[in-house]
């Protein structure tokens, strides 16, 4: 039995109120992705009451997550903790009346449906383009409104996505970006723009489930240089859209074009990534780019550019857009580096 006491100043907010409070504590919020963004939004549902709260993320805690993902300490980094599962020990002491649930897990074409089937709201805490995809299939599919969100370097950006009535996510991005995107791997973050960004993701969350309306625009703002830029996108449907025109689930899709292979290549300790929609990647722009982030050993040439994130694993991009991880044959563990330093 929940005491409404906990919620007293929200329930104060006469746009909450006692009624939206009730519709909170009845509501189910599914978040995709447990680092910076993630962590905010999290917090933010689970001290707001929202009754059932499911993460899913495919990593653990490290110590360079610290400086940005605010439920994380030194301790959970050295017990090389799964993200869900010290997120979930540090939101049960917040407020044990939520329901809070784990879910290790890399979300993808094959699991997405079950993991986000039966939600009220998806609110996006992930790092790359092509998980955004799947969720916005997913999205439209069941009809289950998401909360947009993107954070890198001092930028960010956030959007509501509600099948029917707005624009979805490729409306608005047509198309998977092409050759290497920035990242924080590459280009860095600063925390107080996932704490910015995420909140608003948070509160477009509270704003769907208590049924108020929602931020009309796609929000744009730059907290190093004091900038900002609304995007009124509710007239933005493109009339012609694969996905919520004509329902074609692409990314979904198996056979899709959209999709990217992944194969364990035998007894080389190594995975080959090759997306099947062909870009080209501008290698000595990467090659400035990863050294400036303090990437080491980056050596590139007319034909690749290769590198070495870590100690045990070196990458190698080609130019076609073909990536070879080596030093793991895990695949979830090569989307893991490729998202990383791709933003794909």
């Amino acid at each position: 039995m929940n005491d409404l006491n906990r919620y007293s100043r929200q329930v104060l907010f006469k746009p909450i109120g006692e009624e939206g409070q009730m519709k909170l504590l009845n509501s189910r919020a599914v978040i995709v992705g447990m680092g910076a963004l993630g962590t905010i939004i999290a917090n933010h549902l689970v001290r707001s009451g929202v009754g059932y709260v499911r993460m899913i993320d495919r990593d653990l805690v490290e110590l360079s997550n610290l400086q940005r993902q605010s439920l994380y300490d030194e301790d959970d980094a050295a017990a090389n903790l799964p993200k869900v599962i010290a997120a979930e020990k540090k939101l049960k002491k917040i407020n044990s009346t939520v329901k809070v649930e784990p879910i290790i897990a890399d979300l993808n074409l094959d699991n997405a449906e079950e993991l986000l089937t039966g939600f009220d709201v998806i609110v996006d805490g992930t790092d790359n383009f092509s998980t955004r995809y799947v969720i916005n299939d997913i999205s439209v599919k069941l009809g289950i409104p998401w909360v947009y969100g993107g954070a890198v370097s001092s930028r960010g950006m956030f959007a509501v996505i509600k099948p029917g009535e707005t624009p979805c996510y490729r409306c608005l991005f047509p198309e998977v970006p092409t050759g290497l995107g920035e990242t924080c791997d590459t280009i860095g973050v600063l925390s107080p723009l996932t704490d910015i960004i995420g909140s608003f993701e948070a509160v477009e969350a509270i704003k769907l489930l208590v049924g108020a309306e929602h931020n009309p625009n796609l929000e744009q703002l730059d907290i190093w240089f004091s900038s900002t830029l609304q995007m009124d996108i509710s007239e933005g449907r493109n009339p012609e859209c694969p996905t919520c025109v004509h329902r074609q689930f692409e990314f979904l899709d198996r056979s899709s074009n959209q999709q990217t292979a992944y194969a364990v290549l035998c007894g080389r300790d190594t995975v080959q990534i090759n997306p099947r929609n062909v870009q080209q990647f501008d290698l000595p722009a990467l090659a400035k780019r990863l050294a400036q982030g303090g990437v080491r050993k980056v050596k590139v040439n007319s034909f690749l550019l290769r590198f070495y994130p870590d100690d045990q694993v070196s990458m190698v991009f080609f130019k076609d857009g073909r990536v070879l991880v080596h030093g793991v044959d895990d695949i979830t563990q090569a989307r893991k580096y490729y998202s990383q330093y791709s933003g794909s």
